[in-house]
């Protein structure tokens, strides 16, 4: 039996392979490894012909990829005995989102090696070098006994929780590790890679401006600390830094991580009035722009790690603007999915409501009307590309859906609420698991999608603010049966820390702060208010614009009087504000009724 620990011997031994073996591969060799893309047939393929399927499930921005590409695949020994006893699939991860969340633990390069049944039987995580490949390889054909591996499926449990809440044992556990977790001399996660977690750094702000002077200096150092992997030349965050430190920086630029860091610093510029923190928003922005967006607006994926697949290029990206591009640029991966183009559209409208910059706004709108027009399907779901060899994947309608509901926020036009509410209901038909929470793919074969954590607790969050901007409270029904996924005991405490899960529960279980502007659209004074509003530093708000003219708001659950000017109402916690005039008060009158 192939168990954990035989696999990691594996791993540390350095095979000779036979000479006769080695000499055998003749014109098979030259012809080198005839790559699939991933197709459940295959799997009838391998129990007709008794093979193992092999899948290199890869990156396109990804260094190690690269060298393994390079390396280890052309290997004539690791060659031999893939054309011997596997059927190589060879997959980039950002096109198959749900084996991209179904292996994202194992990062990239992932090399999985099932059964003809779809049983997994070795999970192997990034470079791999040749001897030790064929080593492993050759042991799984004679022996392919499926390994073992601790706390495998603890995140796709069958008993779920009957509550869309937390157990207080749970939930402190979960708040003593948010605070266990951070690295108190460097910021970021107390680990190896350095990298803003994007929920641990928004549980922190939120707690922070709640007078948690930990929480706030947690913030500080991972914002700050990430600092350093903004590209002073380009703009654009790089991935990652190594070392446990920031300054041994991963090259690649990836969309996700554009998005993330936008918003974050686009938020943490209107807590902190750093202009350091505006100055990488912008920096981020200037870089999606320049390098990862089409001219018909729309976003790409990612940007290579290497000028040359393969190759560190510290010392490239040490040069200055002219003389990387003497060089060359590294690659672009062009492709163009629902998911990246609603996560920037996303962040986007965040970057538009701190500055108050319409470009940043019509660039989100552009991006996502190209979407609806090439990308949707006509029961208000999105497709991931053009032509889908699967899904339609949950990644992509939670980012469209999201994109929607905060353009509404952005503009008070309803027609983004309306859009907003067609991906949500498309989502709950498509996406719900017959146990609790919802799974990455519709599709459904040899391997089943799974629950991930991180689209239940964007979904959790999404549909909730969803029901308070719509009143509608199927969204609100939809959010608990995420969160009851969540509040397992086993998925909650599944990885190191799960700021999101505290987040989303926090919001299920509070009102957001809820500001209105009543007046006319085309009063200036009205618009200065709204301005001011979506200014107001909390990703938890609900932000309305009711003119009168237009009819009453989706979820009209406050009656507003009748004034001669336009003003704003703050409501939190069943408590509303007097008419605010002044667009300078909101900030304060919002914090004096959260506090209370």
């Amino acid at each position: 039996m192939i168990t954990y620990l035989k696999i990691k011997s594996l791993l540390r031994l350095t095979i000779l392979v036979p000479l006769a073996l080695f000499w055998s591969l003749g014109s098979v060799y030259a012809a080198g490894i005839a790559w699939q893309g991933w197709d459940e047939r295959h799997f009838e393929r391998a129990g007709r012909e008794q093979r193992l399927i092999l899948l290199n499930l890869e990156a396109v921005w990804c260094h190690w990829c690269h060298v393994m590409e390079k390396n280890t695949y052309p290997d004539p020994t690791v060659v031999a005995v893939i054309q011997a006893h596997y059927i190589p699939v060879k997959t980039d991860q950002d096109a198959r989102p749900d084996l991209g969340k179904r292996y994202e633990e194992y990062g990239w390069p992932a090399t999985i090696v099932f059964d003809a049944s779809g049983r997994e039987i070795v999970k192997l995580r990034g470079y791999i070098e040749p001897a030790r490949m064929a080593a492993i390889l050759s042991a799984i054909a004679k022996d392919p006994t499926p390994a073992t591996y601790m706390d495998a499926l603890r995140d796709q449990p069958t008993e779920i929780s009957s509550q869309a809440a937390l157990s207080d044992e749970i939930r402190d556990e979960l708040k003593q590790r948010f605070y266990r977790t951070h690295d108190n001399v460097l910021g970021g996660l107390n680990q190896d890679q350095k990298f803003m977690d994007k929920d641990s750094v928004e549980l922190a702000l939120s707690l922070a401006r709640r007078g948690d002077k930990k929480a706030d200096k947690m913030a500080r150092q991972t914002l700050d600390g990430a600092l350093n992997l903004i590209d002073p030349v380009w703009g654009g965050a790089y991935q990652y830094s190594t070392d446990g430190d920031w300054r041994h920086k991963h090259f690649e630029k990836i969309m996700s991580v554009q998005s993330d860091y936008l918003r974050l610093y686009a938020l943490a510029w209107r807590v902190y009035g750093d202009v350091r923190y505006r100055a990488a928003a912008h920096s981020i922005q200037r870089y999606v722009s320049d390098f990862l967006t089409s001219s018909a607006g729309t976003f790409y994926v990612s940007q290579d790690a290497d000028v040359v697949p393969g190759q560190h290029s510290e010392d490239f990206f040490a040069l200055s603007d002219a003389e990387r591009r003497g060089i060359g640029i590294p690659r672009v991966d062009t492709q163009i999915y629902s998911r990246e183009n609603g996560r920037m559209s996303d962040a986007l409208t965040h970057f538009y409501a701190a500055t108050g910059d319409s470009r940043y706004l019509q660039q989100a709108v552009r991006a996502v009307k190209w979407a609806m027009a090439n990308r949707a399907l006509p029961n208000g779901g999105f497709r991931h590309v053009a032509k889908d060899a699967a899904g339609p994947f949950l990644d992509d309608n939670l980012a469209m859906a999201r994109a929607f509901l905060n353009l509404y926020a952005a503009t008070a036009e309803r027609q983004w609420l309306a859009r907003a509410q067609e991906t949500a209901r498309f989502i709950d038909r498509n996406f719900r698991h017959r146990d609790g929470g919802f799974i990455s793919a519709v599709k459904r074969g040899v391997l089943d999608p799974r629950r991930n954590v991180d689209e239940n607790i964007g979904l959790a969050r999404m549909l909730n603010q969803l029901a308070h901007y719509s009143g509608k409270a199927s969204y609100r029904d939809a959010a608990e049966y995420a969160m009851r996924y969540l509040a397992t005991d086993e998925v909650a405490t599944y990885r190191r820390t799960e700021p999101g899960i505290l987040l989303a529960e926090a919001e299920l279980t509070s009102e957001p702060v809820h500001i209105t502007i009543v007046g006319g659209k085309r009063d200036a004074a009205a618009k200065k208010l709204y301005v001011a509003a979506l200014a107001y530093a909390i990703p938890y708000r609900r932000i309305e614009w009711w003119d009168r003219k237009e009819g009453k708001l989706a979820n009209a659950d406050v009656a507003y009087p009748m004034l001669a000017r336009p003003a704003a109402f703050i409501c939190t916690n069943r408590i509303c504000s007097s008419p605010i005039y002044d667009a300078a008060e909101i900030a304060t009158s919002a914090d004096r009724l959260a506090s209370n």
